[in-house]
């Protein structure tokens, strides 16, 4: 049939002896701290998949869009042997210090739009934020596990990743509660 796109196989039985392969090259365990970091990024951007299919305002499905492209681009870098950077580097943009700077910028913007509560938050109040804040916990997560590769030398030194996954985390709490803005206090307050 004409435009018809045969899918290759999902399985390829690689990872049946408990290895898989790394991006441009090189196997490590499945258990491995790499695997376990870039397992985790993935796990937060499907959590962030969660917020956006329930959100109804615009601007947060944008920025979760946008998270979720740039978090595959970081869970790429880690899927990635340094010894591998250059290949890398052919088919992914790095995170960088200006990306940081950009997730600052958007924090601020959205406190300009609403007054945090005075109070701790219970997640919940909406599917949307709720998806949003599970995406947060998750990235405080992954963000411990790439302490831990860092400190074993399995990152660049230049690397921006560690500043970009606090930030983000930040941001995520910042547009949960944006997320919310307007909801009854009664349902946010974990005083009750």
């Amino acid at each position: 049939m004409i435009g018809v796109y045969e899918m290759p196989k999902v399985y390829t039985r690689h990872g049946d002896s408990g290895e898989t392969g790394l991006l441009y090259g090189g196997r490590i365990k499945k258990n491995d701290p790499r695997t376990d970091a870039y397992g985790t990024i993935d796990e937060a951007v499907s959590a962030l998949g969660i917020g956006r299919s329930f959100s109804q305002d615009t601007k947060v499905k944008e920025i979760i869009l946008k998270l979720q492209r740039d978090l595959f681009s970081v869970g790429a870098e880690l899927a990635t042997d340094v010894d591998h950077y250059d290949k890398f580097l052919e088919h992914f943009t790095p995170v960088d210090n200006g990306m940081v700077d950009e997730i600052e910028d958007l924090i601020d913007e959205l406190q300009e739009d609403f007054e945090l509560p005075p109070f701790f938050v219970l997640p919940g109040a909406t599917p949307a934020s709720a998806g949003i804040d599970l995406a947060r916990s998750v990235l405080r997560r992954a963000e411990r596990l790439v302490v831990s590769l860092d400190q074993s030398g399995s990152i660049r030194d230049d690397s921006s990743i560690l500043p970009y996954i606090n930030r983000v985390s930040d941001l995520l709490f910042i547009l949960a509660r944006y997320e919310d803005r307007g909801i009854d206090s009664e349902l946010l307050n974990d005083n009750q």
